[in-house]
């Protein structure tokens, strides 16, 4: 296998068949994986094991996917990919709006599945050997070796697509990136994803950042165009 993780796969499924295709062929790929068959054991796992990766059901008993997927993105950054029988547009902004990674629609190919899951590895890795260089934007700093963001020197909270999101758009205030660029940075992988998910997390992101959410004046958008950083950042 040409790429690495550190931790098992945790495929969270309730139809046993399902979660013993996809078993199957993530340990003929060489993973190591963990099966949760409802969201309570789900969460369970991933508090007791460093996770590699999660390939997460939506229609889960005792706790659904989506608060699965929420809990998880609380403290952790693994990649998640939803497999689901969801496949409105609206489920799945709602799915990557919650920091997805990927989402595959049943009925799903076996092979095809196993192609994206090594991916997202590959760009997660790709993106670790990237240099990291501080960026400083008036009073805040985003510090890549660390994965944090400061604020008038607190810690920032963000979610992995918000922070991919502020990164990209740090690297050049005052330069407007369109929704596409954008998207390329949050979900670099060749997926669909539907460009609204930009404005989702964008509203987020002003909601951690702006004084005036509803007026903003550093996240600035540029009608027709995307958005950018306003050239000077808060004092």
């Amino acid at each position: 296998m040409s790429t690495t993780i550190k931790g098992p796969v945790l495929v969270v499924e309730d139809d046993a068949n399902i979660a013993s295709l996809v078993a199957t062929y993530l340990r003929r790929e060489g993973f190591e994986v963990l099966v949760a068959s409802d969201g309570e054991e789900a969460l369970h796992l991933a508090r007791q094991v460093r996770l590699g990766f999660v390939i997460l059901d939506l229609m889960l008993p005792n706790v659904d996917g989506w608060e699965v997927c929420r809990r998880i993105r609380r403290g952790s950054d693994v990649p998640i990919l939803m497999l689901t029988a969801r496949g409105d547009e609206t489920d799945r902004i709602r799915g990557f709006s919650l920091d997805a990674d990927d989402y595959v629609v049943k009925p799903f190919s076996p092979r095809e599945l196993m192609e994206r899951v090594k991916a997202i590895l590959r760009r997660t890795a790709t993106q670790a050997r990237k240099p990291r260089e501080t960026l400083t934007w008036g009073s805040l700093v985003l510090d890549p070796e660390g994965h944090t963001v400061s604020l008038c020197g607190a810690p920032l909270a963000l979610t992995p697509s918000e922070y991919r999101l502020l990164h990209a758009l740090l690297e050049a205030p005052g330069r407007v990136y369109s929704r596409d660029e954008l998207l390329d940075r949050m979900h670099d992988r060749g997926e669909v994803v539907i460009d609204r998910v930009v404005d989702v997390h964008m509203g987020k992101l002003r909601q951690k950042i702006e004084p005036e959410p509803s007026r903003p004046r550093y996240l600035l958008t540029v009608r027709g165009a995307g958005y950018k950083l306003a050239p000077m950042g808060p004092e």
